[in-house]
């Protein structure tokens, strides 16, 4: 996956015109057909979108969200990225995804993506295993144990701390939003608006809305999140072995000093992160509840689970046991192999699904953009209009 070329927002083209044939009833401001529609607009939905243009100027896009731009998981991410994955694939998405973000803040220094000074803490035992999860040249021993929301972390004996360059945190829904705010009104985005159906055909897909219009695309990106079973695409996704995976962290009430950086443990696949903007730290740990709906009512944190979360903490910092009472619970999707899913899914390879990013949402949605957007904007493009 090579480099992408930049073309600012202030440079893309806005519509020439909307196309005149409306559905007879529908919403005159919802276009009836673009080259691209791109289903979801969380932060891979409006990566993708911004990819599409960037790989050829002046394409119509719409974006459609069936709440607000980055209500879903979204929202709720952590928003952390280090330098990190468990196969050469995830590896060379996050070293991917790592540059990307480094140019955007570059190209806009008012983003709200920070630098972000990392330790993982890992057995001595198995410290061979860091080198082959972390990006070459990132990791460094170091003697100092890290220092957390209530003092210098604890090393239980036989682990030990490494230093690791290239991490970052991000205000995701922020970040989101003002990426979908520089894109206007290059690209039309119909939020509150819900996918019902999803024709497809040899060469195009027609989307049902539930606001009464059709939107026909050419390409269109289904990048839904843990929203897997919406009946509009399941006959699809069912065949890609899925799954959804409850995701759990808690609230460390300790407000962090601006030194502070993430501490990740490696062998409990958790980690402690410093939120500034909010004024706490997040302790994120692995939930083992699969199978549960984004829609469902069980988004909240159970006994269970904070004692589960508890017990894996108590082993570094007991003294902030009792300072975890509350959190934030989602999901996301998880597949098979632990690679995020960027493929067609339809007989005539119009319909792509991007996603399934098992939790890496944020840290692996440049590197998920960048191989959709070749699937929906191949070298020469069908135009929907003039």
């Amino acid at each position: 996956m090579g480099g992408l070329t930049r073309t600012a927002p202030t440079q893309h083209t806005a519509y020439a015109r909307e196309d005149a044939a409306v559905d007879a009833g529908a919403d005159a401001a919802v276009p009836a057909r673009v080259d691209v529609a791109v289903v979801g607009a969380g932060i891979v939905g409006c990566l993708t979108a911004r990819a599409v243009l960037d790989r050829l100027p002046g394409v119509s896009v719409a974006v459609v969200e069936r709440d607000a731009i980055a209500g879903g998981a979204s929202r709720r991410s952590a928003g952390l990225h280090f330098p990190r994955g468990a196969s050469a694939p995830v590896r060379r998405m996050a070293h991917f995804s790592e540059r990307y973000y480094r140019a955007l803040k570059q190209e806009d220094p008012r983003l709200p993506i920070y630098g972000l000074d990392t330790t993982v803490i890992s057995a001595t035992a198995g410290a061979h295993r860091l080198t082959e999860h972390y990006l070459p040249d990132r990791l460094r021993r170091t003697d100092r144990p890290p220092h957390g929301p209530a003092g210098p972390i604890r090393l239980p004996e036989d682990t030990g701390a490494w230093e690791v360059t290239g991490g970052q945190h991000a205000d995701v829904p922020a970040l989101t939003q003002r990426l979908a705010a520089q894109l206007r009104p290059a690209v039309r985005f119909l939020e509150g608006t819900r996918v019902l159906t999803v024709d497809s055909g040899p060469d195009h897909v027609g989307l049902g809305l539930s606001s009464g219009a059709t939107l026909t695309a050419s390409k269109v990106l289904l990048a839904p999140g843990p929203w897997l079973e919406d009946p509009a695409w399941r006959p699809w996704t069912a065949g890609l072995g899925l799954r959804v995976k409850k995701v759990v962290a808690l609230h460390v009430e300790r407000r962090p000093r601006p030194s502070d950086g993430v501490i990740v443990f490696e062998d409990e696949d958790a980690f402690l992160l410093p939120v500034h903007h909010r004024g706490h730290w997040i302790f994120s740990y692995t939930s083992s509840q699969w199978d549960v709906a984004p829609d469902g009512a069980d988004h909240h944190l159970t006994p269970a689970e904070l004692a589960e979360a508890r017990s894996v903490l108590d082993r570094f910092a007991p003294e902030l046991v009792p300072l975890c009472t509350t959190g934030r619970v989602f999901c996301d999707a998880y597949s098979p192999d632990r690679v995020p899913v960027v493929a067609p899914v339809d007989d005539f390879e119009n319909v792509i699904f991007a996603g399934a990013a098992n939790g890496s949402g944020y840290r692996l949605a440049p590197a998920i953009a960048a191989d959709a957007a070749p699937l929906l904007c191949p070298t020469t493009v069908p135009r929907s209009h003039p």
